[in-house]
């Protein structure tokens, strides 16, 4: 970790390259989401919701492919507590006896030695999916202004406010992006509910802080150089902080990739969601956030001479 002692990389010079992947990053992070459509869970769009216990641990993957065909359409399935109880979650047509018949009749004659019982049926009707979808929204929406408005307040400079909110939606979009598309293949579940709303605001809240701490020595570092070029101020900026943002970084996403690979099937979806963020947020943190800050800085002083 020598190379972090004394870094003097040029971030400056590499933003004529990051803004244009950024750039392809979120053009084709929308235009999946524009082709594919989102990916929506039951209760973002509306079903059934059954909660069955086993006499013996259950394999969620197995049950998930054994209903696919009944039901015409691949559940959510995950474990409900313990390794005895799962939770199923489908849209498929018809009513709740009738799909909950198809579900008990088939898994009776494929899971021969491991007899269950249904304690709990629900319906989550559309809309109440419709409610909480606009809910989800809203809580992103609100977290971006209030950021926006607590860098103000804390910086008492709009352009440093607009470098964070952009950064922030600039990786929301991508790791959203990333989900619809994977939502293509069997890997995992990656379907958009409330699990996956509360990793977004996680990885708001983690990639803030980084932002923070690196608009901070910008402004520190102006009391103390106050003839140096804005630009070579937020470079040296981001080299006095690179130590710690790299680190903290590596030491996070060890933690939430172990969460991925050993938490279970019902935490993959929000541990990946949490490996992308960290990611990402590192990367705009550095990259993203300083390089509108810088722009829109150089626009201000060309505006007033």
């Amino acid at each position: 970790m020598r190379w972090f002692e004394t870094p003097d990389f040029d971030f400056i010079r590499t933003h004529k390259i990051t803004n244009w992947v950024s750039i392809a990053m979120v053009i084709i992070s929308v235009g999946a989401m524009l082709v594919l459509g989102l990916n929506y869970g039951i209760d973002f769009r509306g079903g059934k919701e059954y909660v069955l216990q086993f006499e013996q641990p259950v394999d969620v993957v197995e049950i998930r492919g054994l209903l696919t065909e009944p039901l015409d359409a691949q559940p959510e399935v995950r474990l409900y507590g313990s390794e005895n109880e799962i939770m199923i979650r489908t849209d498929a047509e018809g009513d709740i006896t009738a799909v909950r018949g198809i579900i008990e009749s088939t898994l009776s004659q494929e899971l021969t030695d491991n007899s269950f019982t249904t304690i709990k049926t629900d319906v989550v009707g559309p809309r109440f999916a419709e409610d909480l979808r606009m809910a989800a929204v809203n809580s992103v929406l609100f977290a971006l202004v209030a950021i926006f408005i607590y860098i103000l307040i804390r910086f008492k400079k709009w352009t440093y406010s607009a470098g964070a909110v952009i950064a922030l939606a600039h990786d929301v979009i991508i790791v959203l992006g990333v989900f619809t598309i994977l939502g293509q293949f069997d890997l995992f579940d990656v379907s958009i509910g409330q699990t996956l709303i509360a990793a977004f605001l996680t990885i708001v809240g983690y990639s803030l802080n980084d932002t923070v701490v690196i608009f901070d020595r910008v402004r520190e570092n102006s009391v103390i150089y106050k003839t140096m070029e804005f630009g070579k101020m937020i470079n040296k900026s981001l080299n006095d902080t690179l130590s710690r943002t790299v680190i903290t970084s590596i030491t996070t996403l060890f933690v939430v990739t172990v969460l991925f690979i050993f938490g279970g099937e019902v935490l993959k979806g929000f541990a990946f969601a949490l490996v992308l963020g960290v990611i990402i947020g590192t990367y705009s943190s550095l990259f993203v956030a300083s390089a509108i800050v810088v722009e829109l800085e150089k626009r201000n002083v060309k505006a007033s001479s």
